[in-house]
């Protein structure tokens, strides 16, 4: 008689072949998922459950297009099948419904995918030799950020701006606590945050840091009498004196370990006596979901492949490192700032807190 394997109890070491698997296919369960948002498929069965033949006539595709996404689809857990019927599971409709993650998927999807096959060779140099697949020989992604094709720009930005805008408010009633007559805000991308200053409060005077790449096309679209625009490499300009307070929001994540210290000092020596430095980030050792956790962790790979080449998204231990050997301190922490559970560090210099 034929031996046959049964079924039982599956072991850790199965279930971890399985998870193998599962990480071994990862690029074409993307790409999967991706077709079937394109071609119509989750869409047509967000709110009919089909046979693949009304997926067929419904959605204009081949039967064998259809049955093949289907069943990759099922064995991922994206849709659900019983009896001849196809329906959407609870993850697919986080793909159609759930901007996070929409915002998410297209950001890996049309800016991170091809340059993520160069990731090795971007740990090995220290440079985003991804992000050559689209935009040639430029140091970093942001020096070329208005070069960049229209889906890729589209899809970076709204990544950017997803998770920047939704705390604007909470931030803002921090910052201007004690009205500061000017704000500076290092990083200033395409100046959303220079737009929320100005209407919240009519007196304070804005001044806008970035490379001088971005600040050219900001001056595009921004114009405002209390607006200031420095066109600065914090990494090889001085900075213009600082009084008030600065910002910096998802902007040290930007930069490895050295950069950051290097940046922070150039700011503390730049800064007047009663300027106040302010710090947002989604720190990943603050983190409410492990989903979050994920992303984070994930997004560092980004900076890796697309961005720099050698920066990451910071834990708050390691933040505060950093603070700190470039001669300056925490001096309060806002947590769970906005939907996304950002921290909001408060930092002034030693002399400032008596520790000089």
């Amino acid at each position: 008689m034929k031996y046959r394997r049964i079924k039982r109890h599956i072991s850790p070491q199965v279930k971890a072949l399985a998870d193998a698997q599962k990480i071994a296919f990862a690029p074409l369960t993307f790409q999967a998922a991706a077709s079937m948002l394109e071609l119509g498929i989750l869409d047509f069965l967000d709110e009919n459950p089909s046979t693949v033949e009304q997926i067929v006539e419904n959605c204009n595709v081949s039967k064998y297009t259809a049955e093949t996404l289907l069943e990759a689809a099922c064995a991922v857990g994206l849709v659900i099948k019983t009896g001849e019927r196809y329906a959407n599971s609870l993850v697919a409709s986080a793909f159609l419904h759930n901007e996070m993650t929409k915002v998410n998927f297209n950001f890996v999807k049309d800016v991170c995918y091809l340059g993520a096959s160069e990731l090795a060779n971007s740990f090995k140099n220290e440079k985003p030799l991804g992000c050559k697949k689209f935009i040639g020989d430029y140091e970093t992604i942001y020096n070329a950020l208005h070069l960049l094709p229209y889906k890729m720009k589209k899809s970076w930005f709204e990544f950017d701006h997803f998770y920047s805008d939704r705390c604007f408010e909470e931030v803002l009633k921090i910052i201007f606590e004690n009205r500061p007559s000017q704000i500076f805000d290092i990083g200033g991308n395409t100046g959303k945050f220079e737009r929320a200053c100005l209407e919240f409060d009519k007196n304070c005077i804005v001044n806008m840091i970035d490379l001088p790449e971005n600040i050219e096309e900001a001056k595009k679209h921004l114009h405002n009498d209390r607006l200031r625009f420095h066109g600065v490499d914090v990494l090889k300009d001085k900075m213009p004196e600082i009084s008030g307070v600065v910002l910096m929001s998802q902007f040290l994540d930007c930069f490895s370990e050295e950069q950051v210290i290097s940046i922070l000092t150039n700011i503390k020596n730049s800064m007047t006596e009663d300027a106040k430095i302010f710090i947002l980030e989604p720190f990943t050792d603050k983190q409410l979901f492990d989903g979050a956790t994920y992303s984070l962790v994930h997004i560092s790979l980004y900076f890796t492949c697309m961005a720099n080449g050698k920066s990451k998204m910071y834990s708050e231990k390691r933040m505060v490192e950093m603070i700190e050997k470039a001669g300056l301190k925490v001096s309060k922490k806002h947590e769970n700032v906005g939907v996304h559970d950002y921290t909001l560090l408060e930092c002034c210099t030693r002399s400032q807190t008596g520790l000089a």
